[in-house]
């Protein structure tokens, strides 16, 4: 086979890319620029390009497919060039369904959670030593390829984004998978800038479950009145399988999780972690884990990559780091730590970084997600929503939206003075972002703060 990427080096791209080579496939790609960690990983495999840019001369007939990433424009010189010569091109998702379209396909939807899931469900899986095949979007600890792909594996686990496919495939990539198992673990407005609207956004959800495969299954979390509507409405066509926060107490180690009787200690934390734990134990059993063996296996797991991650840890200071930027996200996140830890004094510092939470119209919808810390601080830089070519937004709408009792700031260095101002004894710091606060490195940080106590 070969196979060329167009925009090789983006963050799922050069995962692909890497695992098709591996697979024996020969790959070859382009791009205009190509960051770390994808330049050093293409390079380590033997398949980054040798020069930056794009090349049409490297479009030819001996081509089995081109596939073409977001980060391409229509117009990109080598897609019309393929184009041109009537050569098969696929998006992303599209290829992934052509690698797995003999397979069992598990497909992990929701506007949060799924990373979360497809950890848990990929910690189980190798714990007991299966062979599946997977892609996941985002990076997890120990490994060192976030896409598998094999001749045998019969099971392949599909992380699935509600994000559009490519410049020239509008379509949510989560439609493209066709799945056989399907999960939604929640649904809450995100990529306003493609859905304009929370119906049409919803519509995605409803699609997708309408592309399970006639004998499928549909796993829906019941405590999110959005996907158990759909749980309901699909219930008369497939199989319909809900689940639900479990019983649990709360301990010094982590959770003391109340399954059918048996009690099973973990390492996670939180109502919403506990919550796609189940949604992952009911896929499980699907491909023929049972729960007693899920939830045994699972006691090591210690959490998702920037999810709920330990930076610092001296006495009792506590820093932790976490993906979260949505609503529904810094909600559940915030209440997660503050419950974990009652009786310390929680500081939340979330960055509005993305293009929807940057966005003067979507500030409202962050209403007390921060209400659980004991102090709230919310970042945005004046510089980044230019650059995003949205309409300035001050700090009084900020705080207006977040209905007061936060700190808004504007500058990196006042989040740094802020932290650095504060004693950290018997308190817990959490960092909450889809970027760095414009260049704080948590690392060093927990580490300046936990010299700093006794």
């Amino acid at each position: 086979m070969n196979v060329h990427f167009i925009a090789i080096g983006g963050s799922a791209m050069h995962n692909l890319a890497i695992a098709l080579s591996r697979k024996g496939a020969n790959v070859t790609g382009s791009d205009d620029e190509i960051f770390e960690p994808s330049r050093t990983r293409l390079e380590k495999q033997g398949i980054l390009p040798v020069e930056i840019g794009w090349f049409p001369e490297k479009i030819n007939a001996q081509l089995d497919a081109v596939i073409l990433g977001m980060h391409a424009r229509e117009d990109n010189p080598e897609l019309l060039k393929a184009k041109e010569l009537g050569l098969a091109i696929f998006s992303y998702p599209e290829y992934l369904y052509e690698q797995s379209k003999n397979k069992t396909r598990v497909v992990i939807g929701g506007s949060h959670g799924k990373t979360t899931i497809t950890s848990m469900l990929l910690h189980v899986v190798n714990a007991l030593g299966m062979n599946v095949d997977y892609m996941v979007g985002a990076q997890l600890e120990g490994y060192d390829c976030m896409v598998k792909l094999t001749d045998e594996a019969k099971v392949m686990i599909l992380e699935g984004d509600e994000y559009l496919s490519s410049p020239i495939d509008r379509r949510p990539k989560f439609h493209l998978y066709k799945p056989d198992v399907a999960i939604i673990s929640g649904i809450a407005w995100d990529h306003i800038n493609v859905f304009p609207t929370f119906e049409n956004y919803v519509e995605q959800f409803d699609t997708f479950c309408s592309l399970i495969a006639e004998d499928g299954t549909l796993i829906y979390n019941q405590d999110d009145i959005e996907v158990d509507k759909l749980g309901v409405k699909f219930s008369s066509t497939i199989e319909t399988v809900s689940y639900q926060t479990p019983e649990y107490d709360v301990t010094e180690t982590g959770t003391l999780l109340h399954f059918n009787g048996e009690k099973y200690p973990l390492k996670i934390f939180g109502s919403h972690n506990l919550q796609n734990l189940m949604g992952a134990m009911r896929i499980g059993q699907k491909i023929g884990i049972e729960p007693d063996k899920f939830f045994k296996a699972i006691q090591s797991f210690t959490g998702a990559g920037k999810r709920l991650q330990k930076v610092a840890e001296k006495g009792s200071f506590t820093m932790y780091k976490d993906f979260a930027h949505s609503p529904s996200k810094l909600k559940a996140t915030t209440k997660a730590v503050k419950e974990q830890y009652e009786k310390r004094h929680v500081v939340a510092c979330m960055e509005l970084h993305t293009f929807s939470s940057l966005k003067k119209e979507f500030l409202p919808h962050y209403e007390n997600a921060m209400h659980s810390a004991d102090e709230a601080i919310v970042y945005f830089s004046h510089e980044v929503v230019a650059h995003k070519k949205l309409e300035p937004i001050t700090k009084e709408m900020v705080a207006v939206g977040f209905g007061g009792g936060v700190t808004v700031l504007n500058e990196t260095q006042q989040i740094l003075d802020f932290i650095h101002s504060k004693n950290w004894n018997n308190s817990v710091l959490l960092m909450m972002s889809s970027g760095n606060f414009d260049g704080i490195n948590y690392e060093i940080l927990g580490e300046e703060l936990s010299s700093q106590l006794k």
